[in-house]
């Protein structure tokens, strides 16, 4: 285990921590906070026309998994037990991570109603949702969908095996200019992506962090893009973009620390390797048996090796002693 990587992530986590304590709603979360824009945001996904926000029963699990493992929006409609989630990176593991989230869903639910699992009677439970609101920088197709499937590996001699647990997750790129359709249905989406986008642009323009997200907060005060939130909690978005930014460049250098351990220990592992490989031939030719005849087979020049290394006897004291 590499100890400085260790302590850097033990360091982060207890910065997180602190953070998340004051800080724990993401400014996604916190844009959906009420049960109106959350059933607009449902009605506009799902081409249905609830107008009562009350049949919204919210269902959210706060901290599922450290760090980033974490479910946004969970919450039922209509028999369907809908898990919104909001990711700025692109992660092919959503459905895993959303198999864990309903796992947790259903035996809340089911602890909840006093359902018996036990008995004669089918056991109704809600229909199962994941949407996954991405609005990451790299390029992604505008609605696509992952599959739990696609991770398990299978005997490839039982070519009727199926898998007994499938979980789909609905990937929406909610970046500006994308999802024209579902943005005019669902305004405060509209908005939440133009003051991300806004941001960004401050960013491309050479802003520091800190400046271009206060620009972006008062240029969207005064056009009217999430005034009530922003208006509200200024401070506490600012904090929460400011936390997000942090954890994705302590994730940056978490991947270059490890790229580079990785390509430290490969190559004192291949020069280990390499070394032992050398000194298993030297013993075999001294050794003078039938091993020469293998080497032989396998390219290598056992006579000129065996007369070299005998007249550099300091050469092979020098390998065997590294």
């Amino acid at each position: 285990m590499n100890y400085k990587r260790t302590k850097s992530w033990l360091k982060f986590v207890r910065r997180f921590r602190f953070h998340n304590r004051k800080y724990k709603d993401r400014l996604f979360q916190r844009v959906f906070q009420d049960k109106e824009d959350l059933l607009e945001l449902y009605n506009a996904i799902n081409g249905t026309d609830h107008q009562n926000p009350e049949e919204l029963e919210i269902t959210t699990l706060e901290d599922v998994i450290f760090m980033s493992m974490k479910n946004d929006k969970s919450f039922m409609i209509s028999s369907t037990m809908n898990l919104y989630e909001h990711q700025s990176t692109v992660n092919p593991n959503m459905p895993v991570r959303g198999l864990l989230y309903f796992a947790q869903l259903y035996d809340e639910y089911i602890k909840l109603h006093d359902l018996n699992m036990y008995g004669h009677k089918l056991v109704k439970l809600p229909m199962p949702q994941y949407i996954v609101f991405y609005n990451g920088t790299e390029k992604i197709p505008d609605d696509y969908t992952l599959l739990l499937s696609d991770a398990f590996e299978s005997d490839p001699s039982a070519k009727d095996m199926e898998p007994a647990l499938e979980c789909k997750a609905r990937i929406l790129n909610v970046n500006s200019g994308h999802n024209a359709e579902l943005m005019n249905k669902c305004r405060r989406l509209m908005h939440y992506s133009l003051f991300i986008a806004r941001i960004r642009q401050n960013i491309d323009r050479g802003m520091p962090i800190e400046q271009a997200i206060d620009e972006s907060i008062s240029y969207c005060i005064r056009h009217d893009i999430l005034k009530d939130v922003l208006l509200k909690n200024r401070s506490e978005v600012r904090h929460m973009l400011l936390t997000e930014f942090d954890e994705k460049k302590f994730a940056k250098s978490i991947w270059k620390e490890g790229h580079e351990s990785g390509y430290t220990e490969g190559h004192e592992s291949g020069y280990t390797e390499g070394r032992e490989s050398i000194l298993g031939i030297l013993d075999a030719i001294n050794r003078g048996n039938d091993t020469v005849e293998k080497l032989t087979a396998l390219g290598y020049d056992a006579k000129r090796h065996k007369r070299y290394w005998r007249r550099n006897k300091s050469k092979q004291q020098w390998l065997c002693s590294k």
